[in-house]
């Protein structure tokens, strides 16, 4: 998972040299003022993409400083070992946030950023099979070496399983008929191209009064059954939470409205008990153990503006209290 969604550079905000320079990634300014990043602390991005929030948290540690980089896709941890691999603060490890918990330097930590969903770079290009506006291999894999891909899949899942993926991920009323459709389909020839799954929903689905692609619910509901997204996250938020310091930040840009209500409902879970009797032990010994810091965070008007995918970014904020659910002095 790597989001590095690219906005236009807005002034008084340091761009990766490396990069392109007309771009940032969604919320860049916002995140670091969440991650609220110390030249000394040890900050852990799970989403690396292709490096424009990493570069700004480096921009403000020291020499003793450290940055952890994670990614599931080998293109974006083949940038960041060509852009960071060899500066002396960084550390790179090619899988998924939810696996953090078994990388031994990722402890005590003083900042977290997961930037959930598909990047920009993956969705631009035809050959990783994200788009159904680009004609490309039905894959859809965040890491092309791993798991079954979206065209694997289809030729092989029950009718209501596919059905059931397209309700869950994607809200898409019409799943039932869609799911019908594919198998129908598969039974003459396995659908093989992006375009061939997006004209064959588009077929059956009518086109919605906001205008947006038949297929756009179904290629998403597809992508995150495909990438296990929803359940990395929750583990990847477990594994945040034990290895931040008290006092450390965890930050998170969701794009979808699952997302951001599994992150939502994490951060509440840790932060207040549970309304239920107070007599009962599991409230009377309740200890919080993280604190929300300040509301949800939307890309702004000029935000939008250069960049029409930052529409859906959420932003929330959360920080690890001490053992007896205080903020770190």
């Amino acid at each position: 998972m790597a989001g590095d969604r690219m906005r236009q550079t807005q002034a008084g905000h340091p761009a990766d040299p490396s990069a392109p320079a007309a771009h940032l990634p969604v919320l860049y300014a916002q995140v670091l003022e969440g991650l609220a990043v110390v030249p000394d602390g040890h900050y852990l991005d799970g989403t690396f993409g292709r490096g424009g929030h990493a570069r700004g948290v480096l921009d403000q540690l020291g020499p003793g400083g450290r940055l952890l980089l994670m990614d599931k896709d080998p293109e974006a941890i083949a940038v960041a070992e060509a852009r960071f691999g060899s500066d002396p603060r960084v550390a790179i490890r090619r899988g998924s946030f939810a696996s953090l918990g078994e990388w031994d330097q990722a402890r005590d930590l003083a900042g977290i950023l997961f930037d959930l969903g598909v990047s920009s770079p993956q969705l631009d290009v035809a050959e990783r099979g994200f788009s159904f506006g680009k004609d490309g291999p039905l894959d859809m894999r965040m890491d092309p070496e791993s798991g079954l891909s979206a065209a694997q899949w289809l030729a092989q899942a029950e009718e209501a399983d596919i059905a059931n993926v397209l309700w869950t991920y994607g809200e898409e009323k019409q799943s039932r008929r869609i799911a019908r459709a594919i198998v129908a389909r598969r039974q003459q020839q396995p659908l093989q191209r992006t375009a061939e799954l997006a004209e064959l929903i588009a077929g059956v689905v009518p086109r919605g009064k906001d205008k947006s692609h038949p297929a756009t619910r179904s290629f998403q509901a597809i992508r995150i059954h495909i990438n296990r997204e929803l359940a990395d996250l929750e583990t990847g938020l477990d594994a945040a939470l034990a290895a931040l310091r008290p006092g450390g930040r965890l930050t998170v840009i969701s794009f979808h409205s699952l997302e951001d209500r599994i992150v939502k409902q994490f951060i509440a879970r840790h932060a207040k008990a549970p309304p239920a009797n107070r007599r009962l032990p599991e409230v009377q010994g309740f200890v919080p153990a993280l604190a929300p810091v300040g509301c949800a965070i939307r890309a702004d008007e000029a935000e939008l503006a250069a960049n029409p995918r930052a529409r859906s970014a959420v932003l929330r904020v959360a920080e690890k209290l001490d053992p007896q659910g205080r903020r770190a002095a």
